[in-house]
């Protein structure tokens, strides 16, 4: 790929320097400064300060920055249809308890609804039968998923992430594209839609409280670049800021259209209405789209926007955190090949979400190093504790913040976690943390977080292989699910370990089930888990050489027990990819069908053809 073309993928994302077009960047060994929202003059300045920050990334970045797909990527019932009572059932993987999480199943133990291939699906789980589907005739790129609340369905379908061919054919990079929000009347045995919202961006995900669904989507400037066949470096970058002083404001102002009964207003985002951090922005445009679930349609979701990148979503009851965390950027200047310094830190902005209206910018702050995923961070008793690991030497510490004047101000910290090794999986429970770090061999960190000025590193155990995700599972018990390893840290297979955390100064592992030679979705998802604690099952797909199905077993006391391999019914249905109980019944969920299976027993009891 040409240098022109990582040129223009990173100017789509690299940030502002500072609050104006003069304000130097701070270096990078500088204390991170408190962040404040502020409203811009006016759309005058906007337009000047984007367009300043567009030309001074152009002129910094001579090099080749290499973009990487982020290291990432559910939920509480949102209640029975009204006037029915919903049978008992599991909700899908979930952070928190209460907030659901965008995923491609649901279930108000009533029915389940899917999403494959396009196309939604109801499956009655009484008859153990598909009473309805419908076509979404989807536009945006990557796999849709949903939120379900009550007789409504609000389907997510994002408009990024893939690569997108340009007039001048050397140049490939990152498309936006157009997101798309779809909300389904599922009343009637077949599904109706009701309302399609697409607009620019792509969704970077949502949080769901009650039949609310806040969605947070980011997108960049649209610039439209001449093809020019001379790659002299000077002629080039010249090219690259005729380009942005010709660009219009409306470059950066997303818009959107939503169609309702074959009736389509358009609309996009007033630049009076936009904001951004006193001391950090970027070229992106950040929105919070928020959508009453049973609202007759979909209408712009009243959007607050602030021009600031954003890629990690974290939500509670009552606040929303969005971190510019920053993953995907590649530390190049080590080489030489770039002069983009890494990331200094990780930029988090919270949101209080009200009863009713829309979210309120509340506070943010900045943190040192990266995250792993929305897991490293957890709000508790009025602190946000936050797990990262450093650019500089893979040294990994839990923060506490505490909201302060409309700032996130660290008030303790707990270094030295894993130095040379990067955090694997993060779980915080009430007062406790626990902290995976991993190169070949895995410590296990216990934390003491009840003193929110003095978290501590309590214990460690070292066991060969990681956990990628940790699922509470009782009183002092968690589960790791990620992959066993030999000496030198080589992947051997799927492992399943039951952890006994009830001396915080000696954790232990108490079983283990490996699956040699397998792999999991559940080890990059945790939506693909299943715990169900009224038997203590634990479901989770898994594929090796011999079988795609579901691996099913037990906590036994201090031991994992039963494990049984699930198959669906036909070959050709695909691999498992959720699990769902609704009262006796394990519902494993593929792309073309579900196997219903007891859940005491794991027999099969039917199979649901979803071809």
């Amino acid at each position: 790929m040409s240098r022109r073309s990582w040129l223009w993928s990173a100017l789509a994302v690299l940030p502002l320097a500072g609050c104006t077009a003069s304000t130097p960047a701070s270096p990078p060994s500088s204390p991170a400064p408190p962040l404040r929202l502020v409203a811009f003059d006016s759309c005058a300045q906007l337009e000047k300060e984007l367009r300043a920050a567009a030309e001074l990334s152009s002129t910094a970045e001579q090099g080749g920055a290499r973009l990487a797909v982020p290291d990432n990527a559910r939920a509480a019932d949102a209640g029975a249809a009204p006037g029915q009572a919903a049978p008992a059932h599991s909700s899908t993987n979930v952070h928190e308890a209460g907030v659901d999480e965008p995923d491609i199943v649901k279930t108000d133990g009533r029915r389940i609804v899917t999403i494959t291939g396009g196309v939604l699906r109801v499956v009655d789980t009484a008859s153990r039968a598909q009473t309805g589907k419908l076509a979404l005739g989807l536009k945006a790129y990557g796999e849709p998923t949903l939120l379900l609340a009550g007789n409504r369905a609000l389907v997510l379908a994002d408009g990024g992430g893939g690569p997108m061919l340009r007039e001048d054919t050397r140049i490939i990079r990152p498309a936006e594209g157009r997101s798309e929000l779809l909300l389904i009347d599922l009343s009637s045995v077949q599904p109706r839609l009701i309302s399609r919202y697409r607009g620019d961006g792509r969704i970077i995900d949502a949080r769901q409280q009650g039949s609310t669904a806040h969605v947070v989507i980011g997108s960049g400037p649209d610039f439209q670049r001449p093809f020019r066949g001379d790659t002299v470096p000077e002629n080039v970058m010249q090219d690259d800021r005729n380009t942005i002083k010709a660009t219009p404001l409306d470059a950066w102002l997303p818009d959107w259209e939503i169609t309702t009964g074959g009736r389509t207003t358009k609309g996009q985002l007033d630049c009076a209405a936009v904001s951004r951090p006193d001391s950090f922005s970027g070229l992106r445009m950040l929105r919070v789209l928020t959508f009453d679930l049973n609202a007759a349609e979909l209408g712009a979701g009243d959007p607050v926007a602030m021009v600031a990148d954003g890629d990690t979503v974290y939500g509670t009851d009552d606040s929303l955190y969005i971190a510019n965390n920053e993953t995907w950027r590649f530390n190049t200047a080590a080489s030489g090949t770039s002069r983009i310094a890494p990331p200094d830190g990780t930029n988090i902005y919270r949101f209080s979400l009200p009863p009713v209206g829309k979210p309120a910018y509340v506070a943010s702050g900045k943190v040192p190093g990266r995250l792993l995923n929305q897991y490293s961070m957890s709000e508790w008793e009025g602190h946000l504790r936050v797990a990262t690991t450093s650019w500089a030497d893979d040294a990994s510490a839990v923060r506490v913040l505490r909201e302060r004047n409309g700032k996130l101000t660290e008030v303790g910290v707990a270094e030295g976690l894993g130095k040379g090794e990067r955090i694997y999986s993060v779980r915080f429970i009430g007062p406790r943390g626990y902290v995976v770090t991993f190169r070949q061999t895995d410590p296990l960190y216990s934390l003491d977080l009840s003193d929110p000025e003095k978290p501590r590193v309590t214990g460690e155990l070292k066991i060969t292989g990681y956990s990628s995700h940790l699922q509470a599972a009782g009183e002092n018990r968690l589960i790791g699910i990620g992959q066993e390893a030999d000496a030198q840290g080589r992947p051997q297979g799927v492992q399943v370990s039951l952890f006994d955390v009830s001396d915080p100064a000696a954790p232990k592992r108490l079983d283990q089930h490996v699956v040699a030679g397998g792999q999991s979705e559940a080890e990059a998802d945790p939506h693909a888990i299943l715990w169900w604690p009224a038997t203590n099952l634990l479901v989770m797909p898994v594929a090796d050489a011999k079988a795609d199905g579901a691996l099913a077993l037990r906590v036994t006391g201090d031991r994992l027990r039963d494990v049984t391999r699930l198959a669906p019914a036909v070959a050709s249905a695909g691999p498992m990819r959720r699990a769902v109980v609704v009262e006796d019944v394990l519902w494993s969920i593929t792309g073309e069908g579900l196997l219903a299976t007891d859940t005491s027993t794991l027999d099969r009891v039917a199979w649901v053809d979803m071809r």
